[in-house]
């Protein structure tokens, strides 16, 4: 993990911890023309953006292609990163400023589609506002429907499985 040094805090990972002690006492050492330019330098370069923690699914599918225009025609979803072809992409795609990234299953990686290993290992959850119109949209381009959109448990949802075995529960809370 790398350590960023930002308003006297250190954050590792993104999480701020406590305040660094900083030394009051300054060096009479001169600064060697070689740490100089070292600084200088330092100061030239841009500085790191500034990161917000998230957590995006990765889903891993048989026809990586025909998943990116799956989720464009079903969920709306806009390509933001796509790299490679046919059998082998890799996308970050993004529902509403939802992120969440694909690629074909890679065996070799242990990444497997929810078709080689015969089930899924997690289901996604898509709130929306109009959960009725997101499903109906997504039934439209090819997903089977697990379960109607119904009212329980004080939300308003329905689960559907799409054309390579991710599930999508499609809802919003009621209150």
């Amino acid at each position: 993990m790398k350590a960023m040094l930002q308003m006297n805090k250190i954050e590792i990972g993104g999480l701020p911890s406590e305040p660094m002690p900083t030394s009051k006492k300054r060096s009479n050492k001169k600064k060697s023309k070689k740490n100089s330019r070292k600084s200088a330098a330092r100061s030239r370069s841009k500085a790191a953006p500034s990161i917000t923690t998230t957590i995006a699914p990765w889903l891993c599918v048989r026809g990586g292609a025909r998943a990116v225009e799956f989720y464009k025609a079903a969920f709306g979803a806009i390509e933001l990163f796509l790299m490679g072809e046919g059998d082998s992409v890799v996308a970050r795609l993004s529902i509403q400023g939802a992120e969440f990234w694909l690629s074909d299953e890679s065996p070799e990686h242990h990444n497997y589609s929810p078709e080689s290993l015969g089930g899924i290992t997690v289901r996604i959850i898509l709130t929306v506002p109009d959960p009725d119109a997101v499903f109906a949209r997504a039934v439209k381009a090819g997903a089977k429907e697990v379960y109607p959109v119904t009212e329980e448990h004080d939300w308003r949802i329905g689960r559907v499985v799409d054309p390579f075995g991710q599930h999508w529960e499609i809802g919003r809370p009621l209150s």
